[in-house]
């Protein structure tokens, strides 16, 4: 039968119905080892106990009241956010590139606040990737995915990810902030140092810019910490958040200073679905599991586990990977083969991962994963590694016996 989805996925021919812990079953009844977390969104692993128990309570009750009433559990969801980081204030959305839309417009409005409405552009880094809405792309800068629509939204000045001397040369009268991955998801697992991220914070208080980070993909215990800026040991200002804080249940977030919200006033931004009480059961179900003692820094000493078993297997396999890249459980192998070979020999031994760029392989685990699932899973990348590594061999007996 002839797909009536629009065409804008290239989908593996390959189908899941079930799924527990770091575990997926397919449609024909095959296990899968889930080391890409839905890139980096199934923070809980699949079917976590008690997300499903407080999603189930909750439909069971109500679903969606609007933002046009007070949402309850919106309300004890933001102030626990807002407790547990920089923030003062927080606002609700349905995705990352709707967070990141938001942390422009709010940089941009705080700008217009402060009587300089010109200061309206913002420095952004190559290799980024903000979303899929004219803005965020425009963000991003990456030619492939702004082609045929149009001119690009303006105000973007991208630099260099990590040259802060760049960053110092691009500003201008019109700057008015920057917006960071600290760790670049989609652009390979590329991880800011510490002295370039503290850099920038230190550029804004210089230039009186807002700093923006987009942690949409490396946030909510991903670096062992609730927000990779805790790692970083500096605060933004203002900072996107979606993907793992609602678990698998669409949810994203804006979390902003005081000082840095202070343009967004009544009628300035909404939306239908974000805050709904569903997102808002997964949300405060996903920040009782992270908050809860000693979490966190389990994730960090699974972390270390898994850099170093990956580093282990790039030592015995230096033909087919270049590279070990990330923090905590957002790890990143720069392979010499193509990628996406490569992640197809991870699912030919039931392993998933998530190809990004620079040729690099996002392994991306479940927080709960398990020393044992760690430990299996770099097995099956192993035996993908020997894939490459036999194929060579066979190639250079064939050429040996033509010669």
């Amino acid at each position: 039968m002839t797909s009536a989805i629009l065409p804008t996925y290239a989908r593996y021919p390959l189908a899941f119905e079930h799924g527990e812990g770091a575990w997926l079953t397919s449609t024909t009844g095959e296990k899968y080892l889930d080391f890409g977390s839905s890139i980096a969104v199934t923070s809980l692993g699949h079917t976590h106990p008690h997300l499903v128990q407080a999603l189930t309570q909750q439909a069971q009750k109500l679903w969606i009241t609007s933002n046009l009433f007070e949402i309850p559990e919106a309300e004890t969801l933001a102030r626990r956010l807002a407790d547990a980081t920089f923030a003062d204030l927080v606002f609700f959305s349905n995705s990352g590139a709707e967070s990141v839309e938001l942390a422009i417009k709010m940089a941009r409005k705080w700008n217009t606040a402060n009587g300089q409405p010109e200061r309206f552009r913002m420095i952004t880094f190559q290799g980024a990737f903000h979303g899929r809405t004219l803005a965020t792309l425009a963000a991003a800068g990456n030619p492939k995915y702004l082609d045929g629509f149009g001119p690009a939204v303006e105000g973007f000045d991208q630099v260099p990810f990590g040259d802060l001397a760049a960053v110092k040369a691009a500003i201008g009268p019109q700057t008015g902030a920057i917006l960071v991955e600290p760790i670049q998801g989609e652009g390979g697992v590329r991880a800011g140092a510490r002295e370039f991220i503290r850099g920038l914070r230190e550029i804004c208080d210089e230039s009186k810019l807002l700093l923006c980070f987009d942690e949409v993909q490396c946030g909510m215990g991903r670096t062992g910490k609730l927000y990779a800026y805790d790692y970083y040991g500096v605060a933004p200002d203002i900072l996107a958040s979606a993907k793992g804080i609602g678990g698998g249940f669409p949810l994203g977030a804006v979390l902003a200073t005081a000082e840095a919200a202070k343009g967004m006033g009544v009628g300035s931004h909404g939306t239908t679905y974000g805050g709904n009480p569903l997102a808002m059961a997964c949300g405060n179900a996903v920040l009782d599991v992270l908050l809860a003692p000693g979490f966190l820094e389990e994730v960090s000493r699974k972390g270390l586990l898994l850099r170093q078993c990956l580093a282990g297997l790039a030592a015995s396999h230096p033909e087919v990977i270049e590279e070990i890249r990330g923090e905590g459980l957002i790890q990143g192998i720069r392979v010499r083969v193509p990628n996406g070979d490569f992640a197809a020999a991870a699912r030919a031994e039931k392993l998933i991962v998530i190809p990004a760029g620079e040729n690099v392989l996002r392994i991306l685990p479940p927080l709960i994963v398990s020393d044992e699932e760690i430990r299996e899973g770099v097995s099956r990348l192993e035996a993908a590694c020997r894939h490459f590594e036999m194929a060579a061999a066979s190639q250079l007996k064939e050429h040996g016996a033509g010669g």
